[in-house]
């Protein structure tokens, strides 16, 4: 008897929340209103009583930070090659330039001790991004960004659940960025929530959120900045609240699933595997490099025939036809196109058994086989 497929990543929405969905649907407020504040109202609580403000994407509020930085025209803005489109694409919508920094061959992401030769005279932020969950050294970060007067927009999406050194991500810093997809540690199935530091004005995030409106008591209105479409519903909100009450429980699994592909994966298949974090990372993904010789298109197929899905996370964006346009080419950032081109993501979701990663484990074994 064959076993189902197994997906690289699958949401765990219980059925207390799916409940709560369907009362939303019958009040008849589904827009904007109630659950979102409360979603905004918990999520402030988790980070340490920090102003949050929900969206309808991790886009938005990565965009909507920058706007709030004042990052436009004329600037440059620091980030990683290796991540999610979405992280440079946000710096070009608001007009600025990215300036990419290689990532550490360990870690994957952003390699700080490059960081510094990388800043113009008109460089204004760094977009760091917690790569699978594993958060990048935030010490050090926020010294470099202090030392050279920069904004710090912090690319959290992968990390709600994580921490720095007993801090929670999102509990201290700049901006922080999480997002709320589908595939992410906590979903609203689309989504995301900006958190914001003390010098920035909660009203003016909200109106860049909605078209720029600002309201009066008396009913009247005004547009005083040029805001986008960019909130949050309570149908979302809602599967949002009803995630939170189950994170912790997540994360505890996520860890206990990472440690088990660590003691099941051969050390002779001569994979490259991933720092092993079990006190900062909440292991959003799990990410092997492939051995020197492998067909990664032949080995996603094989795998699937298997009937186990795996992702790729990602090709570095550098190398996109937008980006070559800019002048971007191969052997810019090596380390990142390396780990670009031989990285797949194993499935690991909190409804996964045990069983599940020795699936993949004795799948992962005969595909490689069949593939180098």
């Amino acid at each position: 008897m064959s076993l189902p497929f197994l997906p690289f990543t699958r949401p765990s929405i219980d059925e207390e929340t799916i409940a709560a969905v369907a009362d939303v649907m019958r009040s008849g407020w589904i827009a904007s209103g109630p659950r979102v504040l409360a979603f905004e109202a918990a999520l402030s609580d988790y980070c340490g009583g920090r102003p949050v403000r929900v969206f309808n994407s991790g886009t938005a509020t990565l965009e909507v930070a920058l706007r709030l930085a004042k990052v436009g025209a004329g600037d440059t803005v620091i980030t990683t090659p290796l991540t999610w489109v979405a992280t440079a694409n946000v710096i070009l919508e608001v007009g600025a330039t990215p300036v990419f920094v290689d990532v550490d061959p360990v870690t994957r992401n952003i390699d700080l001790d490059r960081i510094e030769t990388a800043i113009l005279p008109n460089t204004k932020a760094v977009i760091p991004v917690d790569l699978a969950g594993l958060p990048v050294d935030r010490d050090r970060l926020d010294a470099i960004a202090g030392k050279h007067n920069l904004r710090v927009i912090e690319d959290a999406a992968q990390s709600l659940g994580a921490s720095w050194n007993g801090n929670r991500i999102g509990s201290t810093g700049d901006f922080i960025s999480f997002s709320f997809h589908a595939n992410k540690n906590l979903t609203t199935a689309e989504g995301g929530a900006l958190v914001l530091p003390t010098d920035i004005d909660p009203g003016l995030c909200e109106r860049l959120r909605l078209q720029g409106v600002k309201r009066f008591p008396d009913g009247g209105m005004d547009v005083d900045v040029l805001g986008g479409k960019f909130n949050l519903t309570d149908i979302a909100a809602t599967i949002g609240l009803g995630q939170m009450k189950q994170l912790a429980g997540f994360t505890t699994r996520r860890r206990e699933l990472a440690r088990r592909y660590f003691s099941r994966i051969d050390p002779a298949l001569g994979l490259g595997l991933p720092v092993a974090d079990f006190s900062n990372s909440n292991w959003h993904m799990f990410q092997v490099l492939l051995p020197a010789g492998a067909d990664r298109g032949k080995f996603i197929a094989a795998m699937k025939e298997k009937g186990v899905g795996v992702g790729v996370h990602y090709p570095a964006l550098h190398l996109f036809s937008l980006y070559r346009a800019m002048g971007f080419s191969e052997g810019d950032f090596p380390h990142a196109e390396r780990i670009g081109a031989t990285t797949v993501t194993l499935p690991l979701f909190p409804s996964m058994q045990d069983s599940d990663v020795d699936r993949v484990c004795e799948a992962l074994a005969a595909s490689l086989s069949e593939t180098v």
